[in-house]
């Protein structure tokens, strides 16, 4: 489904990617366990994590995704993703791309479970294809035979598409169908016990000014100092 750049946040500043290897999504606690052994985080003198790089083959997907993502929550939107149709990613690709439900992993999973809330009409792609689908296809309006050629379908699909709040997608046209999106997923302590993974936890952006790879940048931009002044951001305690 798609899979993450997982980084030992202490010793990001001395080894840069190399603190870090990807994670394939939906994985293992015996996966988990075994990367975090080989970046070094052993719970002790290194803790915390952060994702510098995702990868996926969903469409759209990884730009919804951040450094500080919970490895518990990525497995299981994996694994939500991992049991829908090709019809209901391409689907979910359309609604992404519209920018609906994506502020969040938890808007991403909730989203997952409520697709019936759109309607998706695949290989849709333009305002005519919308007006001329809604006409000839779903008859929306009755129009004689030998005016068929005189429709304006663009001025009508814009129509449509105005009054849907409608989007055009790279897979075709989506749209709000006004159903009532209800919220399965509530947070952390929603996510069934066996798509549980990892007890290690990244950084909380909220407890940051600036995001990791900022800080780190103005580490390189300032006059070198030994190394130990510049490590304290990235061992303070939680």
């Amino acid at each position: 489904m798609f899979e993450a750049y997982v980084t030992n946040l202490g010793l990001y500043p001395e080894r840069g990617a190399g603190a870090g290897e990807y994670l394939k999504f939906p994985t293992t606690v015996e996966e988990v366990q075994a990367l975090f052994s080989r970046i070094g985080i052993d719970g002790k003198q290194y803790e915390e994590y952060f994702i510098t790089d995702y990868d996926s083959d969903i469409l759209g997907l990884t730009d919804h995704l951040g450094e500080y993502e919970s490895l518990d929550e990525l497995n299981y939107l994996a694994h939500l993703l991992e049991e829908m149709t090709p019809a209901e990613l391409e689907k979910l690709e359309a609604v992404m791309d519209a920018g609906e439900y994506t502020s969040s992993v938890k808007d991403l999973i909730n989203l997952t479970q409520n697709l019936d809330c759109f309607d998706f009409y695949s290989d849709v792609n333009s305002e005519e294809e919308l007006g001329r689908m809604y006409i000839q296809d779903f008859e929306a309006m009755q129009v004689p035979e030998h005016l068929i050629d005189y429709i304006d379908y663009e001025a009508y699909g814009r129509d449509i598409r105005i009054n849907d709040g409608g989007h055009f997608a790279p897979g075709g046209y989506v749209a709000d169908n006004r159903s009532n999106f209800v919220e399965h997923y509530t947070g952390l302590d929603d996510i069934p016990d066996e798509y549980r993974i990892s007890k290690v936890h990244a950084r909380d952006e909220k407890e940051e000014t600036h995001s990791i790879l900022a800080t780190i940048k103005q580490f390189k931009e300032a006059p070198p100092t030994p190394y130990k002044e510049k490590a304290g951001p990235f061992h303070e305690e939680r």
